[in-house]
């Protein structure tokens, strides 16, 4: 017998301490049921990473993606402002923008060719003249709340009753915390996108849980990190991994990742920015349906000039090379998930205190859609 939605939710006690608690129930990453009520509440409810603003440096350009199931557009107008809309032309739902990036004058549905300015505001409709009580100005495309931090694009899909909250709030402290970064030193490189055959939040899980995976599975990385001295802090919406950095045995990943820390910050539901000395590389992580999910890595480096190209792509075949490992690890807990063995599993006190916040942060959204 199938059990209920509320039923399933309600196996998860949030208002356990990190010591008595417990993972989410397995069946939240293979149920169909809690994959589609994330969608319309965890995904659409949030502020998500969209675009780069790198990628919007003049008017016309443009970003396509999709988030919570949804098209998305966002373009920078002629007054330069970038503006988020929902990428479907109001006439047949056809997507008005086609390309993932893109610099185009207007934006002109391929379909039946009804063409927005870059505001969004409708312009053109062919052969619609006759058509009685339509008012143009009210069939520009739908907005959708944008807002920039540090270098990079957010969106809101939903405001859910009346939620004022905006992406300064949402972020929190780590306003604060990246201002010493000086993040707009850092340059992109280079883009590289993976399919894993997983529910997102194991990916998300996998990364949360301290370190504890990394002398097992990431041998390179762990020669430069001090596990020892691993720590885990947590925000309201966000969880800061930290380890120094040690001269290792592997000189491969020593000399691609160098400094003082390594710094891991994850921001709910599903970005994370990895800074070291001179290197940061963001993760997007794409619930694609509930047993696949991209992952989309973006490299950026102090230096992106020709005479570093050579160490900058070292170092990001360091990168897929480490996260090739993790690819096989979760696909491997997505299997184990789907085992009559397993229910749910311990946590430990010392690693997974961000896990525990990312499962609670979790819960609290689903339970509004209940």
């Amino acid at each position: 017998m199938n059990q209920s939605l509320e039923d399933i939710i309600d196996r998860y006690d949030p208002t356990l301490p990190l010591e008595q608690a417990s993972t989410i129930p397995a069946s939240w990453y293979t149920d169909k049921r809690i994959f589609a009520l994330e969608q319309a509440t965890v995904f659409s409810r949030s502020w998500h990473f969209a675009a780069r603003v790198d990628q919007l440096t003049k008017a016309g350009d443009y970003v396509t993606t999709e988030i919570a199931g949804e098209p998305v557009a966002i373009v920078r107008g002629s007054d330069d402002q970038i503006r988020g809309f929902f990428n479907a032309c109001r006439h047949h739902a056809a997507a008005v923008m086609t390309e993932p990036a893109g610099n185009a004058p207007q934006m002109r549905c391929p379909y039946h060719g009804w063409t927005y300015s870059l505001e969004g505001e409708l312009k053109g409709t062919p052969d619609f003249n006759d058509v009685c009580n339509f008012n143009r100005a009210e069939n520009g495309l739908l907005p959708i709340e944008t807002a920039i931090w540090e270098q990079w694009v957010f969106v809101r899909i939903e405001n859910a009753s009346g939620d004022a909250i905006t992406l300064e709030q949402f972020v929190g402290d780590l306003v604060n915390q990246f201002k010493p970064f000086d993040v707009s030193s850092l340059h992109w490189f280079e883009r590289r996108a993976y399919m894993l055959n997983c529910n997102w939040k194991v990916f998300v899980d996998n990364y949360l849980d301290g370190g504890y995976h990394v002398p097992h599975l990431h041998k390179g990385l762990d020669s430069v990190l001090d596990y020892p001295r691993y720590t885990i802090e947590n925000g309201e919406r966000f969880c800061l991994q930290s380890s120094p950095i040690v001269g290792g045995d592997d000189e491969e990943v020593g000399s691609a990742r160098s400094g003082q820390r390594a710094l891991y910050y994850w921001l709910y539901p599903n970005f994370m920015i990895n800074l070291y000395e001179g290197v940061m590389d963001t993760n997007l992580v794409r619930p694609i349906t509930v047993d696949r999910t991209q992952v989309i890595f973006d490299f950026y480096f102090t230096d992106v000039s020709e005479t570093a190209r050579e160490h900058n792509c070292a170092s990001v075949e360091i990168g897929d090379r480490i996260q090739l490992e993790d690819l096989d690890i979760c696909e491997s807990v997505q299997r184990g998930l789907g085992s009559r063995a397993y229910k749910a599993g311990r946590l430990s006190v010392r690693r997974e205190a961000g896990e525990h916040l990312f499962h609670r942060l979790l819960h609290a959204h689903l339970k509004t859609a209940l």
